[in-house]
């Protein structure tokens, strides 16, 4: 009887202490807003990403705030994010949606150059993780056999970006040919270049950004799918991972460190102050949100993949990023140079 009572004592501590948890932070929420920050344009697969986290997380954050969804384009993400790190709120009412490259591109570049620390920054999880892939107009005549003959006009972000610095790895270390025009500021703008021509293709981007934007291209052949820019690939899909064409063991460690940012997906980032309960009571909304039947099922009528990652997840892939000897980030910082097809 007595061990019976202490067990029930102690259920309804641990009970009690996490009520106590979640009654600052749901005092603190209540009635207010959280404004979340898309760091790319209005239609693309960031902004859809962000919205529809947007409709379905406020249920599971403690005080139920509203939401306020608004996009911050530019530098590939680095705009954001650097409101974020000495702008924004340090409260937990600042969230924002950036850019893989966002998060890795400052160790080629150099810390000192932007003006966040991703290493610093306090991450609230990713929906999910990315393949890469390269496509072209069917129309364009090119497979991937082809590419280390023939050039190829591509369209292409900022610097940092997945669709400007997978390309211009492959021109350095497999010979591609890719001619990239970057500056776009989005997906969007993207796939409008290549349905008027002004482009013949786009790399660094996964099937959901695809699919999500402009889903009959795959199906009806507009657009194929030339290479997966990816460390594992899908095994779904027939075209080669460019990982297996390189033509050395210290070249294709090379790739796989600057493919390593498709794991942080859609990641939504948080100022490094943010309160530690409240960032734990996000955290646990975020997973939540992603598998609540409504929004998984809105996302299939989207055609975007959910695959959540946990925040502690992305903070020790940050970390182990970071940690990676400085040989290789030399060489990946020389592979990452942009030089046109001559």
């Amino acid at each position: 009887m007595a061990k019976r009572l202490f067990t029930c004592l102690a259920a309804t501590a641990l009970f009690c202490g996490v009520a106590d948890a979640q009654e600052p932070v749901a005092a603190f929420y209540k009635g207010k807003s959280i404004n979340l920050y898309i760091g790319s344009t209005v239609g693309g697969g960031y902004d859809t990403y962000a919205r529809l986290l947007a409709r379905h997380i406020v249920k599971y954050i403690p005080g139920n705030p509203a939401i306020v969804p608004s996009n911050m384009t530019g530098a590939g993400g680095n705009i954001v994010a650097a409101h974020i790190y000495n702008i924004a709120p340090k409260d937990g009412t600042a969230i924002a949606i950036v850019l893989p490259g966002t998060v890795t591109e400052p160790l080629y570049s150099g810390r000192e150059k932007l003006r966040h620390d991703p290493e610093k920054l306090a991450y609230l999880g990713s929906a999910n993780s990315e393949v890469n892939m390269c496509y072209a107009r069917a129309d364009a005549g090119i497979s991937a056999a082809d590419l280390s003959k023939r050039e190829l006009i591509i369209g292409a972000s900022a610097e940092g970006g997945s669709s400007r610095d997978q390309p211009a790895v492959q021109n350095n270390l497999l010979g591609h040919r890719f001619r990239v025009v970057s500056g776009y500021p989005g997906s969007r703008e993207i796939f409008l270049a290549i349905e008027k021509n002004e482009v013949a293709g786009v790399c660094g981007l996964g099937l959901p950004a695809v699919r999500q934007q402009r889903a009959d291209w795959l199906e009806k052949g507009f657009l194929k799918i030339l290479t997966q820019d990816n460390a594992r690939g899908d095994p779904k899909i027939d075209a080669p991972r460019t990982v297996d064409l390189a033509k050395s063991p210290e070249d294709r460690a090379v790739m796989e460190l600057i493919y390593s940012q498709q794991d942080f997906g859609r990641p939504f980032i948080m100022a490094p102050q943010t309160p530690p309960e409240r960032l734990a009571a996000l955290r646990k909304a975020f997973t939540l949100a992603l598998a609540d039947k409504d929004l998984l099922a809105e996302a299939e009528k989207l055609k975007i993949d959910v695959n959540s990652v946990p925040g502690e997840d992305l903070q020790a892939l940050v970390t182990k990023i970071y940690a990676t000897p400085p040989a290789l980030v030399e060489r990946a910082r020389a592979a990452l140079v942009y030089k046109p097809p001559g």
